[in-house]
């Protein structure tokens, strides 16, 4: 009688697992680590923070399993499909949506409510890849003028809601999609030189344009409270301007060492709003300070950096497109969270990735890790 042994458990594993990144993987630890720890000081008296962000981590990395073991072709072949239910949905929630501290953000499913608007954006820059793929080696004006189009619906409907944090990181990705797509230089330089004119002419002209009496046509009410008191926060001290002062006292007083982990004052007296979320970074430089900082931003340059190798070798150019992409989004996100807790940018409902608590965008994260995860073990296989 023949007896067949079951191989070991790890040698069923090793072809799921094989082809993973392994220095995109130790940047993931390092920062998930950091986070958990930053979690457990800033949010220990905030009910269960700790242990849910433990779980919407877990939920974010087999995110990530499961799409990286996804070809790029077969993401390519649900770019259409996902940005046309996005888009759906964003229209559903202008028309049905539930409406919240004055923004209708939510649309209720029966289940659950969801915030559709989180699914643009790795539904945008995936649909902007596979229109680029369609057209490589053929691009002429008409295909950057559509590829605008395709990125303004989206935002313009997020904005509407108005949720102007989740709106920008989604133009931000499809710019970058269009960017590494080939966009003459002619005309990105001439948009950076208009805004940084238009930031010069912002500060200087800050005490006529923040009067209570002009109005701002472009920007409601609340979006121009918040820029004034960017450029000045002491003009609202107990209202929007006490986030900015509050943030800037607690890093400050971090120093370069911190005041230690759980040692926070700032933080465990509550004098940081939204401490595990938007805000968490403040309370991050207060307990672990300015080398706490570096080797939180060392995590992030890593991150990005190992990103931007996989996309220099991804073999196609929907996934070049797409790796690039994603990897400047998780700059985008870092920049403007850090930048706004820092009293450097206005304050934007923005997360800084492993580290502000947020289930939503744990599920982001994940999916944008598996899509590198996926183009990373491909061009593995196309070496060897």
């Amino acid at each position: 009688m023949t007896v067949i042994e079951r191989p070991p458990l790890w040698q069923r594993l090793k072809p799921w697992l094989s082809g993973f990144d392994v220095p995109l993987l130790l940047a993931v630890a390092w920062l998930c680590f950091w986070g958990l720890l930053c979690m457990y000081s800033a949010g220990y008296d905030h009910g269960t923070r700790f242990v849910d962000h433990g779980r919407n981590m877990l939920l974010g990395l087999g995110l990530m399993f499961i799409v990286a073991q996804i070809s790029p072709q077969r993401l390519m072949a649900l770019a259409i499909p996902l940005y046309v239910f996005g888009v759906t949905l964003l229209i559903a929630t202008a028309v049905f949506g539930i409406t919240k501290k004055g923004a209708t953000r939510w649309l209720n499913i029966g289940v659950t409510q969801i915030q559709p608007s989180e699914l643009l954006k790795i539904a945008t820059p995936l649909m902007l890849a596979w229109w680029f793929q369609k057209r490589e080696g053929l691009l002429r004006w008409p295909d950057f003028i559509a590829a605008f189009a395709l990125l303004l619906l989206p935002f313009l409907l997020i904005a509407k809601q108005p949720d102007l944090g989740t709106s920008l990181l989604v133009l931000a990705a499809g710019l970058y999609v269009i960017f590494f797509a080939g966009l003459p230089w002619k005309l990105i330089v001439p948009a950076f030189v208009l805004g940084a004119a238009g930031i010069t002419a912002l500060v200087a002209s800050e005490d006529r344009i923040c009067e209570p009496d002009t109005v701002w046509v472009v920007l409601k009410e609340y979006q121009k409270h918040r820029v004034c008191t960017l450029l000045d926060p002491t003009k609202d001290p107990l209202g929007k301007g006490f986030h900015i002062i509050q943030g800037e006292i607690a890093i400050g007083s971090g120093g370069m060492t911190g005041k230690g982990f759980m040692q926070g004052t700032q933080t465990h007296l509550e004098f940081i709003p939204e401490r595990t979320t938007d805000f968490i970074f403040a309370a991050f430089g207060e307990e672990f300070g300015f080398m706490g900082a570096l080797g939180l931003l060392a995590g992030f340059t890593a991150l990005i950096l190992r990103g931007l190798m996989i996309a220099s070798d991804a073999p196609t150019l929907f996934s070049r497109l797409m790796a690039g992409a994603v990897t400047l989004s998780f700059f985008t996100y870092v920049f403007v969270n850090m930048g706004m807790v820092s009293g450097i940018l206005p304050v934007v409902g923005v997360p800084l990735p492993f580290i502000s608590y947020g289930g939503t965008a744990m599920v982001t994260l994940g999916l944008s890790l598996g899509l590198l995860m996926s183009i990373a073990r491909v061009r593995k296989l196309v070496k060897t």
